[in-house]
């Protein structure tokens, strides 16, 4: 009923003339070989363990564990993961063809408040049967995660979305992304743009750029995805829905002084907290 390629209509439009709730539709999960998945699975977490290794090392890694693999099936994987090694080198997370780059305007930064630095980024969730991507949106100074969603492609669409729903709430001074397709879109840049907001890209390849939202990756899988190794997209989505609140709102931080996202951004305040980019 959806056509993910229309000749015209988006996959936002189509949802909007049969009725469907878009995020629905993004519910289902992609699909892979069962030990694809599980090679997927292994993958990302060295990956959280060491995101400096390209498909070469991972192929090694792979090995040692006992799985016949070649570094061509690495690569897919890895390329379809959307993971690329965090070193100076071609990355797999290409820009929007003909789009603008932006500087990098984080580097020695000191973050004093909220609502100073925004960034984003997507990751590969994987899933008893399957996989998605989240893109999450947070704030530098306070750890607080702004918005959220899944999706089961990496369209750009959904991390616009995402942007949408930040913005309808509060917005930053700076806003930083990597360089991948979705963030250098004219569609995105020109949403930060309108709304007077200072733009930021990463380096490419440059591990420590990103920091907190890389943290917060870590974090969400060790204390929730790898644990649950969720089903379904709609048992993902709301689990995720459980663990943001929590993470938001009950889960206090030894660098916030032990205060949690949520108290900071509201207050504005976390005792001696100062940050350098």
């Amino acid at each position: 009923m959806i056509e993910r390629n229309h000749a015209t209509l988006s996959i936002r439009r189509q949802c909007e003339l049969i009725g469907l709730n878009r995020a629905t539709w993004y519910t289902k999960p992609q699909s892979e070989t069962a030990l694809n998945l599980h090679l997927m699975r292994l993958i990302d977490e060295q990956y959280l363990r060491t995101p400096f290794y390209g498909y070469p090392k991972m192929t090694i890694v792979l090995r040692r564990q006992g799985y016949s693999v070649n570094r061509k099936r690495v690569a897919r994987l890895m390329q379809k993961m959307g993971l690329q090694a965090l070193v100076p080198r071609p990355s797999l997370s290409r820009p929007a063809s003909g789009h603008k780059i932006y500087p990098y305007l984080l580097r020695n930064l000191a973050i004093t408040h909220v609502d100073q630095v925004w960034s984003t980024d997507i990751t590969y969730i994987p899933m008893a049967r399957g996989f998605m991507y989240l893109v999450a949106i947070i704030d530098w100074f306070s750890r607080y995660v702004l918005a959220w969603q899944l999706s089961n492609t990496l369209d750009g669409t959904f991390c616009l979305d995402t942007l949408n729903v930040a913005l309808a709430q509060r917005q930053p001074e700076i806003f930083n992304t990597d360089q991948g397709s979705q963030f250098t879109a004219h569609a995105f840049t020109r949403r930060l743009a309108t709304a007077g907001i200072r733009i930021s890209m990463d380096g490419r390849g440059r591990a420590l750029d990103n920091i907190f939202v890389e943290r917060l990756w870590r974090t969400v899988k060790y204390e929730d995805i790898y644990l649950k190794d969720y089903p379904t997209g709609t048992a993902l989505e709301g689990g995720l829905q459980d663990y943001f609140k929590f993470y938001n709102h009950a889960r206090p931080h030894q660098s916030l002084a032990y205060l949690t996202p949520s108290e900071v951004y509201n207050s504005g305040q976390a005792g001696n907290l100062l940050l350098r980019a």
